[in-house]
């Protein structure tokens, strides 16, 4: 058993239980989170990505638009993104008060349909490109932007951007409408 949990942690194995979903999913993890959280001001959205790749810019248009639509704690936006170098800096300083999502692209099984990816539980991010990053979120959606690849950082640049924006803007709709203004 002992090498068993080497090899896990060797092969960096996410160890959350994720579901594959469509927007329905996604509501109903969001409706789980806001029976344990309803309260806005006690949420931090901590939406991972750069403005400087069109698959990885999904986390920082959701910050973006709940940014917009008023929400009081939002790390990563397209104009302040949480990216692999601001990271460690940004999420070193939440308080245990709050409840967090977190927000992602991921690389996945594509269909005509968005799909993302939820769990109770934190988000790794940057795995798809084989970066080791702490874990983070006691909620997690990923939006699945390009179907795996071998070069994972050409299939995340080369994601459509009008796909990409489409989910962010049914994500950000959703919470608003999970979480209505009081």
């Amino acid at each position: 058993m002992g090498n068993r949990a080497k090899t896990r942690k060797n092969r960096n194995i996410d160890p959350v239980a994720r579901e594959r979903t469509g927007i329905e999913g996604v509501e109903g993890l969001l409706r789980k989170a806001a029976i344990q959280q309803p309260e806005r001001a006690k949420l931090l959205f901590v939406c991972i990505g750069t403005d400087c790749s069109t698959g990885d810019s999904f986390g920082p248009w959701v910050g973006t638009l709940l940014k917009e639509a008023g929400w009081p704690h939002i790390a990563g936006t397209l104009e302040h993104p949480c990216d692999a170098n601001r990271y460690e800096a940004l999420i070193g300083d939440i308080p245990p008060s709050l409840t967090v999502i977190a927000i992602d692209a991921c690389l996945g099984k594509k269909d005509a349909t968005p799909g993302y990816m939820i769990a109770e539980g934190p988000l790794f991010p940057a795995q798809a490109v084989g970066k080791r990053l702490p874990p983070i979120g006691d909620y997690s959606i990923a939006g699945i932007v390009a179907p795996h690849s071998v070069k994972p950082y050409w299939a995340i640049q080369h994601a459509s951007l009008y796909e990409v924006m489409g989910m962010a803007r049914s994500v950000a709709d959703t919470i608003n409408r999970v979480w209505p203004e009081a």
